[in-house]
């Protein structure tokens, strides 16, 4: 065994006769430990957050979007179903037909956005199953809507209210005057839905059947504001969107499901990277005890480490002597750290010991690479702190 080593594990594991180094050690240990495992539970919080964030993304926006670079709308010629139909890695697709619209029900006011779809729109986004009460939209019920939650709550909206419509208006075209007697055009519909999701989501749509939005913004036959397209392989959309934006040409915009949310993943990822440095920042100051910790056990070994030069232990080995003591020192308290943090990782997905509302509990996920960031940054700043603290030893210093 390494000769420095193996100083360093008895100096580590026997106690001293000096009770305050041995305190000392204690609390050193405990700051890695508590640093180790906050680290590691946030970055599984952030994990459980970000992928629970993007499931609700997987509700409302699609794998690729096409609109129209120029305008609001435009019409679906042979040659773009064409294209989207010979492209092996385009699952499905829908029509879409998008509008800001005005609200009215009993008096009540809201502007959001209408929304037409095809019949095969469950196909391209699972909204039906994000819906928290009623059913989804059922091409043989005329004027039918789904709306999301905060726009019911907002209108006092009801299930099936059949005496009680939701009006949908739509400011009418044209130039010069407009009689304000009529000057929208409008639909009033029957709520069958309700669905749930983000906060902006919620507040955002009211679904109605493709014919039905057509009919209502006097859209011609083949007149859509988008297409929204499910891909085989949603980790290939960058490549697809970038493939379809070429044969479209600059006529077209195609997004992808990242493109359509960059702020919300900016964020995400933002607040992951802050706080993973916020508390990488805590572990720092942590390892300062450390640091302390071995610098007080250089003191009180100086007679054992003079002992030792004596002996022909040249410089060099007594410092490796305390590098490796303080690394040992962090790796054991990181290791107990992690293993506490991975416990309650898994006890919270299992348990639900910690709960956002009395329905949702905290999300949480155990990811490989969390682990390893944590064991990256704790035995490197772990290392630094320990070289700091042997810095402190010289041939002076010893034979003094």
């Amino acid at each position: 065994m390494n000769f420095s080593l193996y100083i360093a594990k008895r100096y580590l594991f026997t106690k001293t006769s000096n009770n305050a180094i041995n305190i000392i050690t204690i609390i050193a240990s405990f700051g890695v430990i508590v640093g180790a495992l906050a680290l590691f539970i946030i970055l599984s919080g952030f994990s459980g957050l970000r992928t629970f964030s993007y499931s609700l993304l997987d509700a409302s926006d699609p794998d690729i979007k096409i609109t129209s670079a120029k305008g609001k709308s435009f019409l679906l010629t042979d040659d773009i179903a064409q294209v989207l139909e010979n492209n092996a890695a385009i699952q499905a697709s829908s029509k879409i037909i998008e509008e800001r619209v005005f609200l009215e029900h009993n008096d009540k006011n809201e502007i959001a956005y209408v929304k037409g779809v095809q019949d095969n729109y469950v196909n391209i986004i699972p909204i039906d199953s994000s819906l928290a009460i009623g059913s989804w939209l059922d091409k043989n019920y005329l004027n039918t809507a789904v709306v999301g939650r905060a726009i019911a709550i907002k209108l006092s909206l009801g299930i099936r209210s059949f005496g009680d419509p939701l009006s949908i208006m739509v400011p009418r075209g044209g130039i010069g005057f407009i009689n304000q007697n009529n000057a929208f055009y409008k639909t009033d519909v029957q709520i069958v839905g309700l669905y749930s999701g983000t906060e902006d989501f919620e507040s955002k749509y009211v679904f109605l059947n493709l014919e039905e939005a057509r009919n209502l913004l006097r859209f011609k036959e083949n007149q859509i504001t988008g297409l929204e397209l499910r891909l085989t392989n949603a980790l290939a959309a960058d490549e697809v969107a970038k493939d379809l934006q070429e044969i479209l040409g600059d006529t077209f915009k195609v997004q992808t499901k990242a493109q359509l949310n960059e702020v919300f993943y900016k964020v995400i990822n933002t607040e992951n990277v802050v706080s993973y440095l916020i508390f990488t920042l805590i572990v720092i100051i942590a390892l300062f005890n450390v640091i302390g910790t071995i610098i007080m056990m250089i003191i009180d070994k100086k007679h054992n480490l003079k002992t030792l030069f004596n002996l022909g232990t040249s410089v060099k080995d007594i410092k490796r002597i305390f590098v490796f003591q303080g690394f040992l020192l962090t790796f054991f308290g990181m290791l107990i750290g992690l293993t506490l943090g991975i416990i309650l990782v898994f006890l919270q997905q299992q348990f639900s010991l910690f709960m956002i509302t009395e329905s949702l509990p905290y999300p949480v996920e155990f990811k490989l690479i969390n682990l390893l960031i944590v064991v990256f940054t704790i035995t490197t700043l772990g290392f630094i702190a320990s070289k700091i603290a042997s810095s402190r030893i010289n041939k002076g210093f010893i034979e003094k």
